[in-house]
């Protein structure tokens, strides 16, 4: 797992046009209320996490992003754990998370 900041996010989403997928790992009820725009929801406490991930990214192989809420919120953390211990090759965490993006943009 790798940490990344916004600049670095915006520089993936915006600027590289990289091929990621960017995952708010929160529960539905907190994805509704407030999300990055390009994110898709797969709360990280499901018990088939990685299997959601791995199929909406097409395998492994592809960049996964994680988030949460903010910097004080672990969850990207014990989600990007998991898919660290499932194989996932390229795996990162924004910590800042939704309230750091939105404050921003």
């Amino acid at each position: 797992m790798q940490i990344i900041t916004r600049s670095t996010l915006e520089t993936m989403n915006e600027e590289a046009k990289e091929d990621f997928v960017l995952i708010n790992v929160l529960p539905r009820e907190e994805f509704n209320k407030a999300h990055i725009r390009t994110s898709v929801n797969v709360p990280h406490e499901s018990g088939d996490f990685p299997e959601r991930v791995e199929r909406i990214a097409g395998g492994k192989s592809r960049p996964i992003v994680v988030y949460c809420g903010s910097f004080d919120c672990d969850a990207s953390t014990r989600a990007a754990t998991k898919l660290d211990e499932a194989g996932f090759e390229k795996v990162l965490d924004y910590e800042g998370g939704t309230r750091d993006w939105l404050e921003n943009h």
